[in-house]
């Protein structure tokens, strides 16, 4: 799902560690994950094992929001200052 050149684009904003709390293998594939449910509208539950248990997934996919991490990573990719967003 995540090409190789938006991962380079946005790797150095997903600052957390593999072996942080609530962490999947690794950042892409937290991303991944994320991305996921976002795409196929899903609830966390049904989240294939091959991301990670649901429920870190999901803690953690809640705790990146709240430090607007993903506001980071939008902006990256679109190009834009975060200053800038509407």
């Amino acid at each position: 799902m995540l090409t190789d050149a938006y991962w380079a684009k946005i790797e150095p904003l997903c600052t957390g560690k593999a072996n942080d709390r609530g962490s999947t293998t690794n950042n892409r594939i937290f991303i991944e994950a994320v991305l996921w449910i976002v795409r196929t509208g899903s609830p966390w539950r049904v989240l294939p094992k091959e991301f990670g248990k649901w429920n870190s997934v999901f803690q953690r996919y809640r705790r990146w929001g709240k430090a607007e991490r993903f506001t980071r990573i939008f902006a990256e990719i679109s190009g834009r200052q975060i200053g800038n967003m509407p």
